[in-house]
């Protein structure tokens, strides 16, 4: 019995002085976080500017290791907004310049809208022509325009409608910026065509009106006639504007 009740002391003192020894480490490791903290904060405070340089290389981090890809927003400052037609294989340079002639707008950045273009329809499936002749139908390329019903920007996208789509970008402001406004009508068009089993001519017009459209106003045949003549210019044709 004697023998038990020594061995049970001894197990309590060991015991303690472990728990003892586990609170010390604890206490100085958060006390020592703790100090790390402050210095920071108080830094920051200090130099405000530093905290813009630790969050821009912490996204950069990110972005560099594609980590939360489909969440971060995108650093459009490091998006070319304009490229070089002699940069683009020839039939889509020959579809840019087509277009910046008849819409009066800069060679440079419909080349970039092209080039987009090309990479949303293997995404999509969708002919990058027909995305270009939405985008020329709905806003002349004119990236800042704005319906009476509140459309908005390249592709005419109901921003109040579709905000969601642009949280990933950065917000409902980057309605305005011509790549991603494409990007998010692409997604809209996709989904409404498959809302209609397929139909790009019906999935066209749900994207015009909704549910409540019942006459588009000629709107599918000029958007197809469009794309019509994108076709003939990228296989090397000489096509009227008209």
């Amino acid at each position: 019995m004697t023998a038990s009740c020594t061995w049970c002391q001894h197990l309590r003192v060991m015991l303690k002085d472990v728990g003892r020894g586990f609170f010390i480490i604890t206490h100085s490791s958060l006390a020592m976080l703790g100090v790390g903290v402050s210095v920071v904060v108080l830094t920051l405070v200090i130099r405000p500017g530093l905290w813009d340089a630790v969050q821009e290389q912490g996204l950069q981090w990110f972005r560099d290791r594609q980590v939360l890809v489909s969440w971060w927003p995108e650093n459009t400052a490091e998006r070319a907004v304009a490229v070089e037609l002699k940069d683009l294989p020839p039939d889509q340079a020959a579809v840019a310049q087509w277009l910046a002639n008849k819409y009066r707008v800069a060679p440079e950045p419909l080349a970039a809208l092209v080039a987009e273009a090309q990479v949303l329809s293997k995404s999509s499936k969708l002919s990058p022509n027909l995305i270009m002749a939405v985008a020329a139908i709905e806003s002349n390329f004119h990236p800042y325009v704005q319906s009476a019903v509140g459309a908005q920007g390249l592709m005419q996208v109901m921003t109040r409608i579709h905000e969601h789509k642009y949280a990933k970008y950065g917000g409902r402001m980057a309605a305005f910026d011509p790549v991603i406004n494409m990007r998010v009508g692409v997604a809209v068009l996709l989904e409404v065509i498959r809302l209609k089993g397929g139909s790009v001519e019906d999935g066209l017009k749900f994207y015009l009106g909704g549910y409540d459209l019942t006459e588009d106003g000629g709107y599918v045949a000029k958007v197809m006639a469009e794309k019509e003549r994108l076709d003939q210019v990228a296989a090397g044709k000489t096509v009227p504007f008209q």
